[in-house]
């Protein structure tokens, strides 16, 4: 662009964005997009639950009419001389106003003004079946009462805590034990063994689910927890790998130095070994408990015939079974059984994510 003066002409030049920032505008809609796109699928992933404790909250009446709001709701409704009329949204000349229905009538009916119900009756012309009722916040915790009562909620809550808590530490125990030896000690044919342990991950369980099932009829342990806590106590090949992983990258250095001052096995173990490997256990310690918190089949099958004795995924699996047509009870129940294992990620998280990580780097 050329500009004319009394002298000379002066050709302007359009201003040049700097390299750093143009960088800097580059990698802001970069950040944004990436962020925009994990918001949209987190909102996608958690809109289930957030229905479902929304509908919790909700009143039988609510959950059956439609039209009602998602959030939990009650009809605005106005008392006036003792008498209870329901609030509606009415369409007037000056936009949309809540009032109450005073008279009903097919072609014309009589609304009161909330606010001044002493009022004249103002008449509206229309079909009052074709308005839209008004609703006012109102959570309800009744559902949640009728679970804890209908459900035995206390003993189920009882079980599921004892098999989690039992079983957590029966898995903890050995998997620390076994992993320790494939981290640390020279036994002949470790690599085969530990292959072999390695490949009953891809043995399906329901090629051993009657040979099992058999062998503890046999014992007579069917319709007790020992089917299910027993066998915590000979670990696993999940645990016994990621805690391997996690042991192999504490340095032997350290095991030689306390071999020196006269350390033994398990010495090295307690002190040197487990100090440093919290995360990892912790880590498997919350996988175990939120699967044995949710763990279905196994109690489902030796518990079958002892409902004192089952945990809560078994009790609430029944209860849905009975109260299927009241949604409002059986989502209740289902957000009573997350309370728990939410609230052990929410204060374990840090050691969780640490453990996750670091168990999934090969030394």
């Amino acid at each position: 662009m050329q500009v004319k003066t009394a002298n000379e002409t002066i050709t302007a030049q359009p201003l040049a964005v700097p390299a750093r920032w143009a960088r800097r505008l580059r990698d802001a809609s970069k950040s944004f997009t990436v962020t925009f796109i994990i918001v949209v699928l987190l909102a996608a992933f958690l809109s289930p639950l957030l229905r479902i404790t929304t509908n919790s909250f909700k009143t039988a009446d609510q959950v059956a009419e439609l039209g009602t709001p998602l959030y939990p709701a009650k009809p605005r409704t106005l008392t006036y001389n003792g008498v209870e009329y329901d609030i509606y949204k009415v369409p007037l000349a000056d936009g949309i106003h809540e009032l109450a229905l005073y008279k009903k009538g097919r072609a014309t009916s009589e609304f009161l003004d909330p606010a001044n119900p002493s009022a004249p009756p103002l008449v509206w012309e229309g079909a009052w079946r074709s308005l839209d009722r008004a609703w006012e916040f109102a959570p309800t915790l009744s559902n949640y009462q009728k679970v804890w009562e209908l459900l035995d909620y206390p003993r189920l809550m009882f079980n599921t805590i004892a098999l989690a808590i039992l079983s957590t530490i029966g898995v903890l125990f050995s998997n620390t034990l076994v992993a320790y030896g494939f981290a640390r000690f020279r036994i002949p044919g470790k690599q085969f063994l530990f292959t072999i342990v390695i490949a009953t991950i891809f043995l399906p369980e329901a090629v051993t689910l009657i040979p099992t099932y058999t062998f503890y009829v046999k014992l007579g342990w069917v319709g007790t927890w020992l089917p299910l806590l027993v066998p915590t106590f000979f670990a696993n090949a999940y645990d016994i790998f990621l805690l391997r992983q996690f042991f192999l990258t504490i340095p032997r250095e350290m095991d030689e130095a306390a071999m020196m001052d006269g350390a033994g096995p398990f010495q090295i173990l307690r002190s040197v070994i487990l100090p440093q490997a919290w995360p990892a256990i912790i880590a498997v310690g919350i996988f175990h408990f939120v699967y044995a918190w949710n763990d279905y089949f196994g109690p489902l099958i030796y518990l079958s015939t002892h409902p004192e004795l089952q945990p809560i995924a078994v009790g609430l699996a029944r209860f849905n079974s009975i109260y299927g047509n009241k949604p409002e009870l059986t989502q209740a129940g289902t957000i009573m059984t997350l309370i728990v294992p939410v609230i052990i990620f929410i204060f374990t998280q840090k050691f969780f994510m640490q453990g996750v990580v670091i168990t999934g780097v090969e030394k």
